[in-house]
């Protein structure tokens, strides 16, 4: 039996792509029925809807203040498709504790740093100011603490030394593709020893 996989993304949704492409495969453990967003104009929407997976969008904005009424409204259609993972896939809101709770266990995020370096935005500005030689990306259990939890799996890229913030964005990114369907891979197998690559 493969387990149902729903995607919270907020924007282009490239995770979420390599994602829905791996599980496309024949024979993955793991197969998807939602992908949600807080951004009804998020252009992954489309994407995931072109490739024949449900969608849901649920606005942030109009609950301004009010995280739980949010994560309320947002927990309706995750709920009705009845995932057994949820997949984080640059989804740009911090999630309460009660959210998380309801997950334990079961939630994923992708993250660009070498976690515990770095958790938070602007990584690969802070990965160069530190004259890390090393950089990359980490996918980890979802945990109530900001980019922390159990490591899943980290890919590791070299830092240049023309490299630019972007420069250096860009390259992990593609390691972020090959990274997180490996984990989901294996860990909708039930198989949650940590992805080196």
């Amino acid at each position: 039996m493969t387990a149902r996989v729903a995607i919270l993304i907020s924007g282009g949704g490239s995770n979420m792509l390599a994602l829905l492409r791996d599980m496309g495969q024949g024979g993955h453990p793991a197969t998807p029925v939602l992908v949600a967003s807080n951004d009804p104009a998020a252009a992954g929407l489309a994407k995931a809807a072109a490739l024949g997976v449900p969608t849901a969008a649920v606005d942030h904005r109009p609950f301004k203040g009010d995280r739980a009424a949010f994560e309320a409204a947002l927990l309706e259609p995750l709920l009705a498709a009845r995932p057994d993972i949820l997949c984080l896939a640059g989804f740009m809101r911090v999630l309460t504790p009660a959210f998380v709770g309801r997950f334990a266990g079961r939630m994923l995020n992708i993250h660009p740093s070498l976690l515990p370096k770095y958790p938070g935005l602007h990584t690969h500005q802070r990965a160069l100011e530190a004259g890390d030689t090393q950089a990359g990306c980490t996918v980890h259990e979802v945990t109530p603490v900001l980019d922390d939890g159990p490591i899943l799996g980290q890919a590791r890229v070299p830092v240049l030394p023309d490299d630019t913030p972007d420069t250096l964005a860009a390259r992990v990114l593609v390691q972020e593709h090959i990274l997180y369907p490996a984990v989901l891979r294996r860990f909708a197998a039930g198989d949650r020893r940590p992805v080196l690559l």
